[in-house]
C-alpha cells in the first residue's frame, strides 16, 4: 500500500465559524484589503480547494478570518489501495496449461 499527502481546504468551515455563510459575504471584505476577485473566483475559492493560491489572497483570508495559513490548510495522509488487476495471488504463467478444444459440427 502507498500513501499520498493531500491538503484539506477549510475555508468554508472557518467562514461559517465567523458567521459568513454566503460566498458573496466574502467579496466586500476582500475588496477592503485591496484584493479584487470576481464573484465566480470567490465562489470557486470557497467551494473547492485551489491548486495554487496567491499569497496576497491567502494573507487577506487569514486577516478576515483571524486565522493562520495552517488553519486554512491541513495535511491529510491518504492510504491508497493497490488496484486489483486479478494477476496477484493467482497461478503463475508456468502453471497454466492449455485446454484442448473439441470441434463440433451442427447436428452432432
Amino acid at each position: 500500500m502507498t500513501t499520498r499527502t493531500r491538503l484539506e481546504w477549510k475555508l468554508r468551515d472557518l467562514m461559517a465559524a465567523q458567521g459568513l455563510f454566503q460566498t458573496t459575504d466574502l467579496l466586500p471584505l476582500l475588496v477592503e484589503r485591496d484584493v479584487h476577485l470576481s464573484r465566480e473566483q470567490v465562489y470557486r475559492l470557497v467551494v473547492k480547494a485551489p491548486q495554487r493560491i496567491n499569497v496576497e489572497v491567502l494573507a487577506a483570508l487569514c486577516d478576515i478570518l483571524a486565522c493562520t495559513p495552517a488553519d486554512l490548510l491541513s495535511p491529510r495522509i491518504e492510504t491508497l489501495r493497490k488496484a486489483d488487476t486479478g494477476t496477484d495471488g493467482g497461478p503463475g504463467i508456468g502453471e497454466l496449461r492449455p485446454v484442448r478444444a473439441r470441434v463440433r459440427h451442427p447436428g452432432q
